[in-house]
């Protein structure tokens, strides 16, 4: 059985990625005194996570935001915990805080029967931490690869084979 966390308050948290884009590994982290929290995330569940908290703060009276409320880099060593499948967000009006429930993915064996029972992580947050993490995770999400302009997949450095091209030359850069 997966470790399993419980942050009522975080002094920090974020969204970061470690490697290049096409090679990226996505990461949440979440630190409460001494003890740091990183998860791994897909890109997808990013753009998600980063969609549906902008569509929660949107809801809620405008924040007052100052310099210096950014999501902070990813601290070190970036160790994951566990990988990420299921997330669930709420608002907690009586704190103001939003609560973000983290999943492990269930890992299942060849019929498809769950092989270990997956850890859960609850984070409490303040709505300035939920919209720099919002905003870092949509930064992330953009900032990878090019797509071709003829079909959308992303382009590595050296372009690729393209199917629009009817092989006739892979669009480049």
């Amino acid at each position: 059985m997966s470790a399993s966390f419980e942050f009522s308050e975080v002094d920090s948290v974020t969204i970061g990625t470690i490697g290049e884009p096409g090679q990226r590994t996505f990461y949440l982290q979440a630190r409460r005194g001494t003890q740091l929290l990183t998860l791994k995330l897909e890109k997808q569940q990013v753009g998600a996570l980063a969609q549906m908290l902008l569509e929660l703060l949107e809801d809620l009276p405008t924040l007052e935001r100052v310099p210096g409320d950014e999501a902070p880099p990813l601290e070190e060593p970036v160790l994951a915990e566990w990988a990420v499948g299921a997330m669930q967000l709420a608002y907690d009006s009586g704190n103001d805080r939003l609560v973000l429930l983290a999943e492990e993915i269930e890992v299942v064996d060849e019929q498809g029967d769950p092989v270990q029972s997956g850890g859960l992580a609850r984070l409490v947050v303040t709505r300035v931490q939920a919209a720099a993490m919002a905003e870092r995770g949509e930064e992330l999400v953009t900032s990878g690869r090019p797509h071709c302009p003829l079909c959308g997949s992303p382009l590595d450095p050296e372009g690729h084979a393209c199917p629009k091209t009817n092989g006739h030359g892979p669009p480049h850069r």
